[in-house]
Protein backbone atom coordinates (compact mmCIF):
# COMPACT_ATOMS: atom_id res chain seq x y z
CA UNK A 1 0.00 0.00 0.00
CA UNK A 2 2.74 2.64 0.50
CA UNK A 3 4.79 1.65 -2.41
CA UNK A 4 2.86 4.09 -4.85
CA UNK A 5 3.21 7.16 -2.55
CA UNK A 6 6.52 6.32 -2.33
CA UNK A 7 6.95 5.89 -5.99
CA UNK A 8 4.75 9.14 -6.49
CA UNK A 9 7.23 11.05 -4.79
CA UNK A 10 10.35 9.87 -6.20
CA UNK A 11 8.74 10.56 -9.92
CA UNK A 12 7.94 14.35 -8.63
CA UNK A 13 11.48 14.61 -7.21
CA UNK A 14 12.77 13.23 -10.68
CA UNK A 15 10.76 16.00 -12.26
CA UNK A 16 11.59 18.76 -10.49
CA UNK A 17 15.42 18.04 -11.34
CA UNK A 18 14.97 17.01 -14.89
CA UNK A 19 13.37 20.66 -15.07
CA UNK A 20 16.38 22.18 -13.03
CA UNK A 21 18.90 20.49 -15.59
CA UNK A 22 17.19 21.95 -18.61
CA UNK A 23 16.50 25.05 -17.00
CA UNK A 24 20.16 25.25 -16.19
CA UNK A 25 21.43 23.81 -19.63
CA UNK A 26 19.00 25.77 -22.06
CA UNK A 27 19.09 29.31 -20.15
CA UNK A 28 21.57 29.29 -17.55
CA UNK A 29 24.53 29.16 -20.36
CA UNK A 30 23.95 31.89 -22.37
CA UNK A 31 24.12 35.65 -21.33
CA UNK A 32 20.77 36.84 -20.89
CA UNK A 33 19.25 33.18 -20.58
CA UNK A 34 15.33 33.88 -19.98
CA UNK A 35 15.44 37.30 -21.44
CA UNK A 36 15.82 35.20 -24.94
CA UNK A 37 12.77 33.59 -24.55
CA UNK A 38 11.18 36.68 -24.66
CA UNK A 39 13.05 38.37 -27.26
CA UNK A 40 12.89 35.69 -29.81
CA UNK A 41 8.96 35.87 -30.12
CA UNK A 42 9.34 39.63 -29.72
CA UNK A 43 11.80 39.76 -32.53
CA UNK A 44 9.12 37.62 -34.78
CA UNK A 45 5.88 39.63 -34.15
CA UNK A 46 7.74 42.88 -34.99
CA UNK A 47 8.92 41.76 -38.01
CA UNK A 48 5.62 40.54 -38.79
CA UNK A 49 3.58 43.93 -38.32
CA UNK A 50 6.53 46.29 -40.15
CA UNK A 51 6.87 43.81 -42.81
CA UNK A 52 3.13 43.84 -43.48
CA UNK A 53 2.44 47.07 -42.75
CA UNK A 54 4.06 48.14 -45.57
CA UNK A 55 1.56 45.99 -47.24
CA UNK A 56 -1.63 46.38 -45.94
CA UNK A 57 -3.32 49.42 -44.08
CA UNK A 58 -5.00 48.11 -41.50
CA UNK A 59 -5.15 44.52 -39.70
CA UNK A 60 -7.98 42.37 -40.52
CA UNK A 61 -9.01 43.36 -36.50
CA UNK A 62 -8.45 46.91 -34.95
CA UNK A 63 -5.27 48.88 -36.00
CA UNK A 64 -2.66 47.98 -33.99
CA UNK A 65 -0.53 45.36 -36.32
CA UNK A 66 1.58 44.50 -33.37
CA UNK A 67 -1.36 43.39 -31.34
CA UNK A 68 -3.05 41.09 -34.01
CA UNK A 69 -0.38 39.41 -35.29
CA UNK A 70 0.68 38.65 -31.67
CA UNK A 71 -2.64 37.45 -30.79
CA UNK A 72 -2.35 34.91 -33.78
CA UNK A 73 1.22 34.05 -33.74
CA UNK A 74 1.54 33.38 -29.61
CA UNK A 75 -0.49 30.72 -29.22
CA UNK A 76 1.50 28.98 -32.40
CA UNK A 77 4.33 29.31 -31.04
CA UNK A 78 3.61 27.52 -27.75
CA UNK A 79 2.25 24.68 -29.51
CA UNK A 80 5.65 24.86 -31.98
CA UNK A 81 7.89 24.78 -29.20
CA UNK A 82 5.86 22.26 -26.77
CA UNK A 83 5.44 19.93 -29.68
CA UNK A 84 8.76 19.84 -30.77
CA UNK A 85 10.41 19.60 -26.98
CA UNK A 86 8.40 16.98 -26.29
CA UNK A 87 8.99 15.12 -29.25
CA UNK A 88 12.88 14.82 -28.49
CA UNK A 89 12.75 14.32 -24.75
CA UNK A 90 13.46 10.62 -25.02
CA UNK A 91 16.77 11.52 -26.90
CA UNK A 92 17.66 14.56 -24.92
CA UNK A 93 17.84 12.55 -21.58
CA UNK A 94 18.77 9.67 -23.06
CA UNK A 95 21.89 9.03 -20.41
CA UNK A 96 19.82 9.89 -17.54
CA UNK A 97 17.50 7.32 -18.68
CA UNK A 98 19.34 4.54 -17.83
CA UNK A 99 19.12 4.97 -14.25
CA UNK A 100 16.31 3.25 -13.07
CA UNK A 101 14.77 6.05 -11.34
CA UNK A 102 14.31 7.67 -14.40
CA UNK A 103 11.01 7.28 -16.66
CA UNK A 104 10.40 8.35 -20.31
CA UNK A 105 7.25 9.37 -18.43
CA UNK A 106 9.05 11.63 -16.14
CA UNK A 107 11.18 12.96 -19.41
CA UNK A 108 8.64 14.01 -20.93
CA UNK A 109 6.40 15.34 -18.25
CA UNK A 110 9.60 17.65 -17.20
CA UNK A 111 9.58 19.25 -20.78
CA UNK A 112 5.95 19.93 -20.85
CA UNK A 113 5.64 21.38 -17.54
CA UNK A 114 9.04 24.01 -18.11
CA UNK A 115 7.93 24.62 -21.77
CA UNK A 116 4.15 25.16 -20.86
CA UNK A 117 4.98 27.40 -17.43
CA UNK A 118 7.95 29.57 -19.84
CA UNK A 119 5.42 29.70 -22.44
CA UNK A 120 3.01 31.18 -20.69
CA UNK A 121 4.97 33.31 -18.83
CA UNK A 122 6.33 34.61 -21.94
CA UNK A 123 3.18 34.78 -23.89
CA UNK A 124 1.69 37.22 -20.89
CA UNK A 125 4.95 39.37 -20.86
CA UNK A 126 4.24 40.21 -24.75
CA UNK A 127 0.55 40.99 -24.32
CA UNK A 128 1.57 42.70 -21.42
CA UNK A 129 3.86 45.39 -23.42
CA UNK A 130 1.71 45.36 -26.45
CA UNK A 131 -1.72 46.82 -23.99
CA UNK A 132 0.97 49.20 -22.63
CA UNK A 133 2.44 50.58 -25.47
CA UNK A 134 -0.32 50.02 -27.72
CA UNK A 135 -3.72 52.55 -28.51
CA UNK A 136 -6.00 50.48 -27.38
CA UNK A 137 -8.53 50.97 -23.91
CA UNK A 138 -10.74 48.15 -25.31
CA UNK A 139 -11.43 45.46 -22.06
CA UNK A 140 -9.93 42.22 -22.71
CA UNK A 141 -11.72 38.74 -21.26
CA UNK A 142 -9.03 36.16 -19.86
CA UNK A 143 -10.81 32.85 -20.02
CA UNK A 144 -10.81 32.84 -23.97
CA UNK A 145 -7.11 33.61 -23.65
CA UNK A 146 -6.42 31.32 -20.81
CA UNK A 147 -8.49 28.26 -22.69
CA UNK A 148 -6.15 29.35 -26.32
CA UNK A 149 -2.87 28.38 -24.09
CA UNK A 150 -4.42 25.61 -22.51
CA UNK A 151 -5.16 23.81 -26.05
CA UNK A 152 -2.08 24.72 -27.40
CA UNK A 153 -0.63 22.59 -24.59
CA UNK A 154 -2.37 19.97 -24.86
CA UNK A 155 -2.19 19.81 -28.63
CA UNK A 156 1.76 20.30 -28.16
CA UNK A 157 1.77 16.96 -26.32
CA UNK A 158 0.06 14.85 -27.42
CA UNK A 159 1.21 15.87 -32.20
CA UNK A 160 4.93 15.91 -29.63
CA UNK A 161 4.62 12.19 -27.70
CA UNK A 162 2.83 11.09 -30.82
CA UNK A 163 6.28 11.91 -33.00
CA UNK A 164 8.61 11.10 -30.10
CA UNK A 165 7.01 7.59 -30.40
CA UNK A 166 6.89 8.09 -34.64
CA UNK A 167 10.74 9.39 -34.55
CA UNK A 168 12.38 6.73 -32.30
CA UNK A 169 10.91 3.63 -34.11
CA UNK A 170 11.49 5.52 -37.80
CA UNK A 171 14.35 8.19 -37.71
CA UNK A 172 12.82 9.39 -41.13
CA UNK A 173 10.11 10.60 -39.69
CA UNK A 174 11.17 13.26 -38.17
CA UNK A 175 12.12 15.24 -41.59
CA UNK A 176 9.02 13.78 -43.19
CA UNK A 177 6.90 15.89 -40.65
CA UNK A 178 9.45 18.83 -40.87
CA UNK A 179 8.52 18.76 -44.30
CA UNK A 180 4.63 18.19 -44.60
CA UNK A 181 4.05 20.74 -41.35
CA UNK A 182 5.62 23.39 -42.71
CA UNK A 183 2.35 25.36 -44.55
CA UNK A 184 1.10 25.31 -40.48
CA UNK A 185 2.69 28.68 -40.31
CA UNK A 186 0.97 29.90 -42.87
CA UNK A 187 -2.48 28.23 -42.48
CA UNK A 188 -2.99 28.71 -38.98
CA UNK A 189 -4.55 32.12 -38.52
CA UNK A 190 -1.44 34.44 -38.08
CA UNK A 191 -1.39 36.92 -41.01
CA UNK A 192 -5.53 36.94 -41.71
CA UNK A 193 -8.82 35.69 -39.50
CA UNK A 194 -10.47 32.54 -40.84
CA UNK A 195 -13.48 34.54 -41.89
CA UNK A 196 -11.34 36.50 -44.78
CA UNK A 197 -10.83 33.80 -46.27
CA UNK A 198 -12.76 31.89 -49.15
CA UNK A 199 -15.70 29.15 -48.28
CA UNK A 200 -13.82 26.69 -50.08
CA UNK A 201 -10.17 27.21 -47.92
CA UNK A 202 -12.48 27.57 -44.87
CA UNK A 203 -13.62 24.03 -45.32
CA UNK A 204 -10.22 23.26 -45.40
CA UNK A 205 -8.59 25.28 -42.52
CA UNK A 206 -11.05 24.52 -40.26
CA UNK A 207 -9.39 20.86 -39.84
CA UNK A 208 -5.99 22.74 -38.78
CA UNK A 209 -6.64 22.99 -35.04
CA UNK A 210 -4.44 25.89 -34.52
CA UNK A 211 -6.72 28.18 -36.41
CA UNK A 212 -9.31 27.40 -33.64
CA UNK A 213 -6.64 28.60 -31.12
CA UNK A 214 -5.78 31.56 -33.07
CA UNK A 215 -9.41 32.59 -33.12
CA UNK A 216 -10.07 31.89 -29.79
CA UNK A 217 -7.54 34.07 -28.51
CA UNK A 218 -8.26 36.99 -30.76
CA UNK A 219 -12.05 36.53 -29.42
CA UNK A 220 -10.55 37.69 -25.83
CA UNK A 221 -8.62 40.53 -26.99
CA UNK A 222 -10.84 41.38 -29.20
CA UNK A 223 -14.69 42.07 -27.47
CA UNK A 224 -16.59 42.24 -31.18
CA UNK A 225 -15.02 39.62 -32.33
CA UNK A 226 -17.07 35.94 -32.03
CA UNK A 227 -15.56 33.56 -34.21
CA UNK A 228 -18.25 30.90 -34.44
CA UNK A 229 -16.36 28.44 -36.34
CA UNK A 230 -13.91 27.76 -33.33
CA UNK A 231 -14.77 24.25 -31.85
CA UNK A 232 -13.33 23.07 -28.65
CA UNK A 233 -14.66 19.63 -29.17
CA UNK A 234 -12.64 19.05 -32.05
CA UNK A 235 -9.27 20.11 -30.55
CA UNK A 236 -9.54 18.29 -27.44
CA UNK A 237 -10.19 15.35 -29.75
CA UNK A 238 -7.10 15.55 -32.01
CA UNK A 239 -5.40 16.41 -28.65
CA UNK A 240 -6.45 13.75 -26.53
CA UNK A 241 -6.17 11.23 -29.81
CA UNK A 242 -2.87 11.80 -30.45
CA UNK A 243 -1.23 11.97 -26.92
CA UNK A 244 -3.02 8.59 -26.20
CA UNK A 245 -1.58 7.10 -29.16
CA UNK A 246 1.80 8.35 -28.45
CA UNK A 247 1.46 7.19 -24.54
CA UNK A 248 0.38 3.54 -26.28
CA UNK A 249 3.30 3.74 -28.71
CA UNK A 250 6.07 4.57 -25.87
CA UNK A 251 4.51 2.47 -22.95
CA UNK A 252 5.29 -0.38 -25.39
CA UNK A 253 8.27 0.58 -27.52
CA UNK A 254 10.13 2.93 -25.48
CA UNK A 255 13.03 0.49 -24.83
CA UNK A 256 13.76 -0.16 -28.31
CA UNK A 257 13.45 3.62 -28.69
CA UNK A 258 16.29 3.91 -26.56
CA UNK A 259 17.99 1.93 -28.30
CA UNK A 260 17.77 3.48 -31.78
CA UNK A 261 18.44 7.24 -30.10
Amino acid sequence: MRAIPRRSFASLRTITALILREMSTRYGRSPGGYVWAVIEPLGAIILLSYGFSLLVRTPSLGNNFFLFYASGYLTFNMYQQISVLVARSISYSRPLLQYPAVTWADAMLARLILNSLTGVMVSFIILLLTFTFAETRAPIEIMPILRSFLLAILLGFGIGSLNCALSGLYPTWDLIWSIATRPLFLASGIFYIYEDMPQTVQSVLWFNPLIHMSGMMRSGIYPTYVPEYVSVPFVLTVSLVTGALGMVLLGRYHRDILQNA
